[in-house]
């Protein structure tokens, strides 16, 4: 499909009838309706239904010989289009809640083969708008070095000349839904609101800190979606950033984190890494000796520090040095480190871990024992002393739709009722991949994903 040639009519200016809507869906598949009659359509990708759609919707142009106004919806938002009997796509007028802001969308270029030096030097006006003025860079304050690509100063030396080195503006085109294939057949349309903010949250995530960060995901009660919690924050910042990320077990008591993540060759555990901290402390240790304690996860590319729940907590227990020396080890090898806490919180183990947190997170689900614990505990960790109330007062609660059945409200609802008590609070909607086997992120729907992307961009906030 490409934009028509001189295209002079908008699709709000086309004969309404037929009607044609098309509705997208997120499993690649899509309603098509032709003034009331509705077709289903299924395809192996996004690009493919959108191209099965069309050539439908170009058959009825070319039946009635004339362009066709087709609202096409997906998750992004709505789009009016035109559609025309040769398979070419007309100007377009959006039609969803988040429109482009005025002067961000430049004017679009003539069709394929039509393209002018007139038409690419707008466009490239246009996008220098955004561009940093590189003649006032000579302006910059007694003391202060110009910035990149700034005139040089006349020296005795040599004449003035002008770096090579300039910076490159950003583009904000579209990548996704309706917009991105607009943008695909030539239409330079911005990305959407919702598209922005999954971009600025993946860049957020993707960070790397100077020095190790430490993030504990606690509540005292059980069930209340810690490990997952821990492994699909660990993924996230995983996959994003790179490697260097590690999800540690700390409960005595039957901790499930080994369970519920890919084993390595090994049944290594905490256990067996202690008599091994002094070497890995020394100089002559080497980071691949690390492969020998943790479980790597080939997917989600984080590692995994089990506890042993097939022990007694009588058998493993960790003393305030013992979880010192581990965390010495941890924060050599990995640059963040995420602690499921387990329940216990009067462990020398639990309390220990609060002392090196740089961020806390509580987890919880919509049930009200779930949330009543969370509370509770921000509320402790704020007497406890001047460190712990800070932790307390940053901190991120993730609040999980647990139940099959339960309403996305209750979520939303406990997760308002934290406000007060923390910096953020936010949900993630029920999905069956985190309840019961293998945690995977790749296995999660998409809504779950882009919300423990928001979620990790929130914890990101406080590192």
């Amino acid at each position: 499909m490409r934009q028509k040639e001189n295209t002079t009519a908008v699709a709000l200016d086309l004969p309404t009838i037929p009607l044609i809507t098309a509705r997208f869906r997120g499993d690649a598949t899509a309603e098509l309706s032709v003034d009331g009659e509705r077709e289903e359509f299924a395809a192996d990708s996004v690009e493919a239904l959108r191209d099965a759609v069309l050539t439908r919707v170009t058959a009825v142009a070319a039946d009635l010989g004339r362009p066709v106004q087709l609202t096409a919806e997906d998750d992004d938002g709505a789009w009016l289009l035109a559609v025309h009997p040769d398979g070419e796509i007309g100007e377009e007028e959006p039609l969803d809640a988040d429109p482009v802001e005025q002067g961000d969308v430049p004017a679009p270029l003539p069709a394929h083969g039509a393209h002018s030096a007139g038409a690419y030097a707008e466009l490239d006006a246009l996008d220098a708008q955004d561009a940093p003025d590189v003649r006032d860079a000579q302006d910059a304050p007694d003391g202060q070095e110009a910035p990149l690509g700034a005139d040089a100063p006349d020296t005795q030396d040599g004449p003035q000349r002008t770096s090579f080195l300039q910076e490159q503006p950003r583009t904000d085109r579209a990548a996704r839904g309706w917009r991105g294939f607009l943008v695909r057949v030539g239409l330079p349309v911005a990305a959407s609101r919702s598209e922005r903010e999954e971009r600025a949250e993946v860049q957020a995530v993707s960070r790397h800190w100077a020095g190790p960060r430490t993030i504990s995901i606690v509540n005292g009660k059980g069930g209340a979606n810690k490990t997952p919690t821990t492994a699909m924050l660990a993924s996230v910042f995983a996959r994003n950033g790179g490697s260097g990320v590690l999800a540690w077990d700390n409960n005595e008591t039957r901790g499930t984190l080994g369970w519920r993540t890919e084993q390595a060759a090994h049944d290594a555990t905490l256990q067996t890494l202690l008599p091994a901290v002094d070497h890995l402390l020394s100089p002559a240790a080497q980071s691949s000796e690390l492969g020998y304690f943790v479980h790597h996860q080939t997917a989600d590319k984080y590692d995994v520090l089990r506890s042993n729940p097939a022990m007694l907590a009588t058998q493993q227990r960790i003393t305030t040095e013992d979880f010192d020396r581990l965390h010495a080890v941890a924060a050599k090898y990995f640059r963040l480190i995420f602690v499921d806490s387990g329940n216990d919180e009067s462990a020398e183990r639990w309390l220990r871990m609060i002392d090196h947190t740089d961020q806390l997170v509580i987890a919880t689900t919509a049930l009200g024992e779930h949330a009543e614990a969370g509370a509770l505990l921000l509320e402790a960790l704020a007497q406890r002393d001047e460190r712990s109330a800070r932790l307390a007062r940053d901190a991120v609660v993730v609040v999980s739709q647990s139940e099959r059945t339960g309403n996305r409200t209750d979520a939303r609802t406990v997760a308002a009722g934290f406000e007060p008590l923390a910096r953020r609070a936010v949900t993630i909607p029920f999905d069956p991949a985190l309840h019961g086997g293998r945690l995977d992120f790749d296995s999660l729907a998409k809504p779950t994903r882009r919300a423990w992307l928001h979620a990790a961009a929130a914890v990101a906030e406080g590192l």
